[in-house]
């Protein structure tokens, strides 16, 4: 399950935070951050998934 959450992290970065935490600060802060710039955004979804 964590290589299909990477995969959709990658592409759309608040969907794989969204699966891993739900609706949560991270969430929130995955789309501002995903809003100020996509890198930044990607960077933090695959933190979010990869520090379990």
């Amino acid at each position: 399950m964590d290589i299909i959450r990477i995969i959709v992290a990658i592409l759309l970065p608040p969907l794989g935070v969204f699966l891993q935490e739900g609706l949560g600060k991270h969430f929130w802060i995955n789309i501002l951050l995903t809003l100020l710039g996509y890198l930044p955004g990607i960077v933090h979804a695959l933190w979010i998934i990869l520090k379990r």
